[in-house]
C-alpha cells in the first residue's frame, strides 16, 4: 500500500512538473492568446490598439534614411459641437483633416498621441492594393486573370482552385468564410487564434475547401481573400511583404514612422489586418492615392492603377457600398470619394474632387450597430464641406 502511495505521489508530482514545464515553454503562446481574448475588452481596448506589439509577434517596414516628407499646416478649422459629439460617442482617438495638402485638424482623443503607430485593420487592405498596383506595372503578375494557382501553386484542390487574382482583389473569390467578429468560432476568430499562436496563414488559407457561390458570380465581404491577393504578390516578386511595401509604398512617402505588420509564426505579415501606422503618416498614403498615386513630385503607384482600383467593379448588391480593388466607394457618395475602412472605427476618406483626406483612428465597440458606419460617411461629408 505504501508503495503504491509512493508512487501514485510521483506520478502527480511528476504530472505537475511536466504541466510547469509546458507552462514556461509555451508561456509566449498563451500570454499572446489571452492578449487576443482579451484586445477588444473596454478597459483595454484603446490602450491595445496603440500596441499591438505587446500581444502579437511583428515585423518592421523600415521608412529609410530619406527625409520626412512635408504636411504643411495650413489655416486651422475649429469643429462645431456636433463633430467633437459624434468623437467621443463613437469613441474616436484621432481626427487629421488635410485640405489642399494641408492639415486643417489634427486632434487626439482617449489619452493616445500623434507617434502611436495605431492598428488601422482593414486600412492595410487598400495598402496591398496600392503594392499590387506596383508590382503589375514591374510585370511581376502578367494579367489579373491569371488564376491565383499560377503563382501559388499549394492552393490548387482547395477553395482558391480556379479563382483569378481579379477575383480575390474585388472580393468575388466564393470561397465561405464567416466574418462574424462576435461569433468565437467564426472564421475570422480562428484565423486570429491561428495568428496569436503562432501558426501559419499561409496553411489556413490553403486548408479551405469549402465555397458559396462560383468565382465572380457574387461578392462577400472575405478577409481571407486579401491573404491570398498577398500570397500572389510575394510568390511574384520573390520577396516578403514588409521588405516590399517598405521600399515601394513606404519610403518613397517619407513616412515619419516606420510602420510594422502583426505577422503569424512563419514571419508572414499579416496583410488583410496588421498594419500598425501613425495618424500622420496614413494621411499621407491617402493624400498619395488623392493625386493619383503621385506625392512628392514622384509618381509612386501608377495614376491607371489607382483610377481601375478605387471604383466599384465588384458585383456587390443594388444599394450596398460599392467595392474596387480593396478599397469602398461609399453608397451615394460624390463622385471621386473613396475610403479605406477598418472595424473599430478606421477610415482614410478621400474626396478627390474636394483635394481633402480625412483619417480616423477609434476604439468603437458598437461600429457594427445599425446606422454607425451611415453615420460617420455622413460626418465625413460635413467635415469636408466644414472645410472646403
Amino acid at each position: 500500500m505504501r508503495i503504491l502511495m509512493r508512487w501514485g505521489f510521483r506520478l502527480v508530482l511528476f504530472l505537475l512538473v511536466l504541466a510547469i514545464g509546458v507552462g514556461f515553454w509555451k508561456r509566449e503562446e498563451l500570454n499572446r492568446l489571452w492578449a487576443v481574448n482579451s484586445l477588444f475588452h473596454a478597459d483595454r481596448i484603446v490602450a491595445n490598439f496603440s500596441n499591438m506589439e505587446r500581444a502579437f509577434l511583428t515585423a518592421e517596414l523600415p521608412r529609410g534614411n530619406g527625409p520626412v516628407s512635408d504636411l504643411p499646416q495650413g489655416p486651422y478649422v475649429a469643429l462645431p459641437a456636433q463633430i467633437e459629439a459624434w468623437i467621443a460617442q463613437r469613441a474616436v482617438t484621432s481626427l487629421l483633416v488635410l485640405r489642399h495638402g494641408e492639415i486643417v485638424h489634427e486632434s487626439y482623443h482617449l489619452d493616445t498621441a500623434p507617434e502611436d503607430r495605431r492598428i488601422g485593420w482593414s486600412i492595410a487592405k487598400s495598402y496591398l492594393s496600392a503594392l499590387l498596383g506596383v508590382v503589375l506595372a514591374e510585370g511581376h503578375i502578367t494579367s489579373l486573370d491569371d488564376p491565383v494557382t499560377r503563382y501559388v501553386p499549394a492552393l490548387a484542390g482547395g477553395a482558391y482552385d480556379g479563382v483569378s487574382i481579379r477575383q480575390v482583389a474585388q472580393m468575388s473569390s466564393g470561397v465561405t468564410f464567416n466574418e462574424d467578429y462576435l461569433d468565437y468560432h467564426s472564421d475570422i476568430n480562428r484565423m486570429g487564434r491561428v495568428l496569436a499562436l503562432g501558426g501559419s496563414m499561409d496553411g489556413f488559407a490553403v486548408a479551405l475547401s469549402e465555397t458559396f457561390a462560383r468565382p465572380g458570380e457574387s461578392w462577400a465581404y472575405v478577409s481571407i481573400d486579401t491573404h491570398v491577393l498577398a500570397m500572389v504578390i510575394r510568390a511574384a516578386a520573390g520577396r516578403d511583404l514588409p521588405s516590399l511595401m517598405s521600399e515601394k509604398i513606404i519610403q518613397p512617402l517619407g513616412f515619419e514612422v516606420g510602420p510594422y505588420y502583426l505577422t503569424d509564426g512563419q514571419g508572414v505579415a499579416f496583410a488583410l489586418g496588421g498594419l500598425n501606422v501613425t495618424t500622420r503618416d496614413q494621411a499621407r498614403f491617402g493624400l498619395m492615392i488623392a493625386r493619383d498615386g503621385r506625392y512628392g513630385g514622384r509618381q509612386i503607384v501608377p495614376a491607371e492603377w489607382i483610377a481601375a482600383s478605387t471604383i466599384g467593379t465588384a458585383p456587390t448588391a443594388p444599394g450596398q457600398d460599392s467595392y474596387g480593388y480593396q478599397w469602398w466607394i461609399p453608397s451615394g457618395a460624390p463622385e471621386g470619394v473613396v475610403m479605406a475602412r477598418g472595424i473599430y472605427g478606421q477610415y482614410i476618406y478621400i474626396d478627390r474632387n474636394r483635394d481633402v483626406v480625412i483619417v480616423t483612428t477609434a476604439a468603437d465597440r458598437a461600429f457594427r450597430e445599425p446606422g454607425v458606419h451611415r453615420g460617420n460617411v455622413e460626418m465625413f461629408r460635413a467635415i469636408t464641406e466644414i472645410v472646403g
